[in-house]
């Protein structure tokens, strides 16, 4: 049975592997458009495909209530590809890096997507349901990734359905989201779980979602009814946060993000996410070059995270910042692509994601960036 997208129907001739697919029209999510309507002083920045709030109350205030207390956040940039049929799940086993078929239902997992040289198309986390899977990732990747799918369904049982702006998401995140969430009546799920639960008579889904620093949660709710959710989450205590309070925390989570620090020039095991690769699941696009690497035990460089002393460096969009060794003669060894700067009650400094060699590493060469007169030192875990 031939894939179908929710608002079109993909032709099958001569797809190429990797596809360039024309961007989107960069549209306010709901919740942004939401609370412009009300406040025509909210700022809002463009970050993964959507308009979003940049900051409320500004992003060090912010940054405090996620990593201190609880803070909500808007993420209708999430986009959700809703996949059907008898064979949904060996055929998406084989298209992603970690296992679909042994997922337990109510569970989910984070991937990659390759190409068949190894390098990685996009990411996305895979949400399994008892009739079906939803694989969920950003407004500035599911087109391509959705043509992308499309082109590997010929004679399988799968339908793949984009979901359409009915339905949107939010985050609760910090020390005291679980205590929030318990106020308002939800039974929390467990790791890596997800639920269906009500708040205030509209059914939702309550993710248990990855944070390697404070517990943090997604809520996926009808559109119609995010006024009187968000009003009920900041009502309970929750701090609203903007994507500029966001991206620090991601930064101190040392965690990257597709199309800003890991691109399609890189391998899997480069990027240091051990938590989007299954060894023993079977076949899968691109998984000889993965097999390969864990056989030899080598790469040349790897995602690392940095706090760098001396410059304040500002990154632009798309724009990388580079790094070098004393020993490697002032030749690059990498580049810092996310930066951000914290004043918090148990941090203060400047932190940093990039791309460094292996080499440089293991021999605990001296790391510059800049002009020389910015030194950035590797982390073992995130400070705080």
């Amino acid at each position: 049975m031939r894939g179908y997208n929710f608002y079109r129907t993909f032709a099958m001739s001569a797809v190429p592997q990797t596809v360039a697919v024309p961007p989107s029209p960069v549209v306010a999510t709901p919740l942004a458009a939401y609370l412009a309507a009300s406040d025509s002083a909210l700022g809002l920045a463009s970050y993964r495909g959507v308009l979003t709030p940049s900051a409320f109350l500004g992003a060090d205030q912010e940054l405090v209530a996620l990593t201190g207390s609880a803070g909500i956040y808007d993420l209708g940039y999430s986009a959700f590809l809703k996949i059907t049929g008898s064979d949904r799940l060996r055929w998406l086993n084989g298209m992603v890096t970690n296992t679909v078929q042994s997922l337990e239902e109510s569970h989910w997992n984070y991937s990659f997507l390759l190409n068949a040289q190894g390098r990685i198309l996009g990411d996305a986390t895979n949400y399994r349901s008892s009739d079906h899977i939803l694989l969920q990732t950003d407004r500035a990747q599911i087109a391509r990734l959705t043509t992308h799918l499309d082109h590997f369904v010929i004679m399988d049982d799968v339908e793949l359905q984009e979901l359409d702006a009915s339905t949107t998401s939010i985050g609760i995140t910090g020390p005291r989201s679980a205590e929030i969430l318990g106020s308002l009546g939800f039974t929390l799920p467990g790791k890596n779980a997800f639920v269906t639960a009500t708040l205030n008579d509209v059914e939702v889904t309550l993710v248990h979602a990855h944070s390697p620093i404070v517990p943090r949660f997604e809520i996926w709710l009808p559109t119609a009814s995010l006024p009187e959710i968000w009003a009920a989450l900041s009502g309970a205590g929750a701090i609203p946060c903007g994507v500029a309070a966001i991206e620090a925390l991601r930064i101190l989570s040392a965690t990257p993000l597709y199309g800003v620090d890991i691109h399609e020039r890189y391998l899997a095991q480069e990027t240091a996410q051990t938590r989007a690769l299954n060894f023993d699941k079977g076949c899968y696009l691109g998984q000889e070059i993965v097999e390969r690497i864990r056989s030899r035990a080598t790469i040349h460089r790897t995602l690392q995270q940095f706090s760098l002393t001396g410059a304040a460096p500002v990154l632009e969009p798309g724009q990388a910042l580079p790094l070098n060794a004393e020993q490697a003669e002032r030749n690059p060894v990498g580049d810092l692509t996310s930066i951000a700067h914290y004043q918090l009650p148990a941090f203060t400094g400047t932190l940093a994601l990039g791309f460094i060699r292996t080499e440089v590493l293991e021999r605990k060469f001296p790391i510059t960036y800049g002009d020389g007169d910015g030194a950035a030192t590797p982390l073992d875990a995130p400070p705080i």
